[in-house]
């Protein structure tokens, strides 16, 4: 069965969601773990999303995560390497009908930590734009309902847009904390 793309509106949940789940991957991590965030349409309050929880550990070492693989499995994870993405630990929870998604990054990889975290956070401080990205989202999950690659290029030039913005606007800021 093909993964069905549905968006809906953002609902409190999910930060506890977060939360609940956020603690559960701190304990499997232990010390190798420097942080855990919210990343995602869902860490984005007011944006419309596919109510799956995006979330991104940052620890001290990849090989030393990979060596987490059973208790992340213990969890209902599949645990699926790089999954496209250089340097990261892809995780995923609830098959066809996910629940939850695990991007995990080592300290090193500041580029893609500051690229997730900037995002959110642009997305959080620009309501219009989270606006406009929410209108996307549901006019692509009701054109591509089982087809998420189909939902996912049609997100692509909106997201790199999205990205340039983000990065250079978070790059002006000094509060943000990408650890």
């Amino acid at each position: 069965m093909a993964q069905h793309v549905v968006v809906t509106e953002w609902s409190a949940e999910w930060s506890v969601l977060f939360e609940r789940e956020a603690e559960r991957i701190r304990r499997i991590l232990g010390e190798n773990c420097e942080a855990v965030h919210h990343i995602g349409s869902t860490s984005v309050p007011g944006l419309p999303a596919k109510p799956i929880i995006d979330i991104m550990p940052v620890v001290r070492s990849l090989e030393a995560a990979d060596g987490c693989r059973g208790a992340f499995e213990e969890l209902g994870y599949e645990y699926m390497g790089e999954f496209g993405i250089p340097g990261r630990r892809y995780l995923r929870k609830g098959g066809d009908e996910r629940t939850h998604q695990i991007h995990i990054f080592a300290c090193g990889s500041r580029g893609d930590i500051e690229r997730h975290l900037a995002v959110r956070e642009y997305l959080r401080a620009h309501e219009e734009t989270a606006r406009q990205y929410g209108r996307l989202k549901k006019q692509l999950a009701a054109r591509f309902p089982y087809d998420i690659e189909g939902y996912c290029r049609g997100k692509e030039a909106f997201m790199e847009r999205l990205e340039k913005k983000a990065l250079a606007w978070s790059r002006e800021q000094t509060s943000i904390s990408f650890m």
